[in-house]
Parts: structure tokens; sequence; C-alpha cells
């Protein structure tokens, strides 16, 4: 069962969310909060497994509420869901710890999967938003890559080289091109990076990279 906190101050939005959660099998709503401030507070009393969080919220918004459960109550999973789709509020979700950042077009059953994907530990981006972050990173200069070191995570430093080489939106051949091995070897190194990070694939391993400080 995976017990969910509903964080959407309006009351609407988070009725049709609990109609919806209500009818899975191995989903139960465990609370409702209005505001950032409360759902922190809700976390700290239910100790759900899973946070389904707005970014616009009253007194405390989304992402500081974010921030402050995973400071403090690390393993509950923070699945943000917007209308907003900015660059920056999206980093910023990211980087404060969510594992996930869906907009409120969703389809319900998608939205269903991409409950019970972070909650198996995988990361869910909404696919318009992943290209736009890999176009963001492809900006980031090269100290990034210094930084990236420092929190290796048990990756080898070739390994790390090839993960802030995908976060800045590379290709397998373009990284191929510039360690001057064959594109085979890329990939198998993507492979146990995907591996030892807990991924399935290129835009989670992105999300993960941003969240973790190997690009900033």
């Amino acid at each position: 069962m995976i017990n969910v906190l509903l964080v959407e101050d309006q009351c609407l939005v988070r009725c049709g969310l609990r109609a919806l959660l209500d009818r899975e099998t191995d989903i139960k709503v465990v609370g409702e909060a209005e505001d950032g401030e409360e759902a922190v507070r809700m976390v700290r009393e239910l100790q759900p497994d899973l946070v389904l969080m707005d970014i616009r919220l009253p007194r405390v918004d989304g992402i500081e509420a974010t921030r402050r459960i995973k400071d403090t109550h690390g393993a509950v999973e923070v699945l943000v869901l917007s209308a907003y789709e900015d660059d920056e509020t999206v980093f910023q979700a990211i980087q404060a710890g969510a594992s996930g950042y869906i907009l409120k077009d969703i389809t319900p059953t998608n939205l269903v999967r991409a409950i019970r994907s972070v909650r198996s530990g995988m990361s869910t981006v909404h696919p318009g938003i992943t290209r736009r972050l890999l176009e963001r990173l492809s900006m980031v200069n090269a100290r990034s890559a210094g930084a990236a070191h420092i929190h290796s995570n048990g990756l080898t430093p070739r390994e790390v080289e090839i993960l802030v080489g995908i976060a800045n939106g590379m290709s397998s051949r373009e990284l191929a091109a510039k360690l001057f091995v064959s594109e085979s070897t890329v990939k198998s190194h993507l492979r146990t990076i995907y591996r030892k990070i807990n991924v399935r694939d290129r835009s989670q391993a992105v999300a993960y990279a941003l969240r973790k400080g190997f690009v900033r």
C-alpha cells in the first residue's frame, strides 16, 4: 500500500485527486494539506510514503516545503504536480529533493503510474520538461564537471564525466567522440551508471544528476 499525502490549496482539485486515488487498491490517501507549513507538520505526524505536492501554496510554497520534508524525512518521496512548467521552478523543485515533476494536464492513468514509479525509487519528469532541462543544462559551464567529482556517489571519474555529459545534453555519439572511445563503450558505461544510481533511462539520470548536485 502506498500512503499518500495530498498537498493542494484548491479544494476542488484536492477532492478530485482523492476521488481518483481512492479507486486504486494499492494507494491510500492518508491526509490532505492546504499549504506547505501544514504539509510539513502532517508528514511528521502521518509518515506517508509519498507527498503529492503543488508548487504555489499559501504561507510556505511547495519548493520550500519539499526541502523541509526531505531534510527531516529523507525516505518520504515527493512528487510535484504543478500547473507551472518554467525551467527555474522545475530546477528548484528537483534540487529541493523532489523525485518527480509532472504537470496537471497529465492523464489519470499516467498520474497513478507516476506515483507508483516514484514510490519504487524511480524519478519521473514530464517529457516536455525533460527536453528543456537538457537544453538548459547544455549551457552549464565546465566547472560543473569538477564539482561533480566531490559527490561521486560510488561512480568512477569516467562514469561521472559521462553522467555530467548526458546531463548537459550530449548524445552517446558526441560523448564517444569527446572521450575518444567507441559509442558502444559509452553505452556500456551508461548501463553501469543506471544500475549504480538505480534509474532506468536518460531522463531519470538527468533528474538524478540535478537532485544530487552533479550539475548546478
